[in-house]
């Protein structure tokens, strides 16, 4: 399979960041954004301010015109999770049959409960629908610094195919077939980097970073198993890595949610207008937790936080009070 053309759907500072990883690769890229006013600024300056300091390279062809996807051999979709669903059916008339679809959302879509890659299905049926996830800032990624994710279809060849691709010395992806592990990993750290982000804004300290850290984890797995996700995805970049990275760091955008609210701000403002994935998710992981009986103390309490239901102090005195128990 050659995977010269790739379509990047998404003109934000993630997909700046991974057309410059793929021209990077030496693949021709077209970015494909809908705001044509942007599009037409980030084509004459080569430089999205949201990713300061960096370059868009030559090899990519900035454009406002979806039927750019046409010519793909792959189709990366770098939209929020909840517009995922959009994003897909704006270029399902245009690619053509059996054309890779990679999702490089981390969510679950609200009111359906429906993953990424389920969207994609449902709203392009002749597309191979993927995933790509794992520990990765867009700043990182678009200066070319080395970072390691997880890039998963159901197929394995045609994974391998597209890690191949799409992978250079400083982007290299993991090929891997568990596409609902990938899926979950990403949508359920979000979540808990939030929770992380509080206990950081409120200086509960490292050692209580630390203990939410790997106790949310526990829960990631729980969930993971009871939706069918293999261990060793959940252990892996896009689950136990990325869940590192994002509990850790203020570039997240769910930890710096967290830390806002930690340090007293409302969660509807907290964000400061940036992007929260795990805003989105938090109430759909809890919902479908409780559907298949799983216990996810830590994600209801960032959810109930999220919600307006629970006062930050009281969502941390209830996960403390909890029944000591074994591990």
């Amino acid at each position: 399979m050659a995977f010269e053309r790739i379509a990047v759907v998404g003109a934000g500072a993630w997909g700046t960041a991974l057309a410059n990883a793929l021209a990077r690769a030496g693949r021709a890229v077209a970015l494909i954004g809908r705001d044509a006013g942007a599009i037409a600024a980030l084509r004459q300056s080569r430089a999205n301010p949201r990713l300061p300091g960096v370059r868009l390279s030559e090899r990519i062809a900035v454009t406002a015109d979806m039927g750019e996807a046409q010519a793909a051999d792959a189709v990366l979709l770098v939209v929020p999770a909840q517009s995922l669903r959009d994003a897909a059916r704006a270029v399902a008339g245009t690619i053509r049959p059996g054309t890779p679809v990679i999702a490089c959302a981390k969510g679950i879509e609200r009111g359906t409960r429906k993953f990424m890659a389920e969207v994609i299905a449902e709203s392009i049926a002749s597309a191979v629908p993927a995933i790509l996830s794992g520990p990765s800032f867009a700043i990182d990624v678009a200066r070319g610094l080395p970072t390691a994710v997880t890039l998963a279809t159901r197929e394995r060849r045609t994974a391998e195919e597209l890690a191949r691709a799409l992978g250079s010395a400083a982007f290299r992806p993991y090929h891997a077939t568990d596409v609902r592990g990938v899926e979950i990993g990403g949508a359920a750290k979000n979540v808990l980097a939030i929770g992380a982000g509080i206990v950081a804004g409120r200086g509960l300290g490292a050692s209580a970073a630390a203990a939410l850290t790997t106790r949310g984890f526990a829960e990631l797995m729980r969930f993971g198993k009871a939706y069918g996700a293999r261990a060793e995805t959940l252990t892996g970049l896009s689950g136990l890595g990325d869940l590192i990275l994002t509990c850790s760091s203020p570039q997240s955008r769910n930890f710096s949610l967290g830390l806002a609210i930690g340090k007293g701000e409302a969660p509807a403002t907290a964000a400061h207008g940036a992007l929260a994935e795990g805003a989105f998710t938090a109430s759909v992981l809890v919902d479908m937790a409780i559907e298949r009986e799983v216990d996810m103390p830590v994600a209801a309490a960032v959810a109930a936080v999220l919600d307006g239901t629970l006062e930050v102090d009281a969502a941390i005195e209830a996960l403390l009070t909890r029944p000591l128990k074994g591990e």
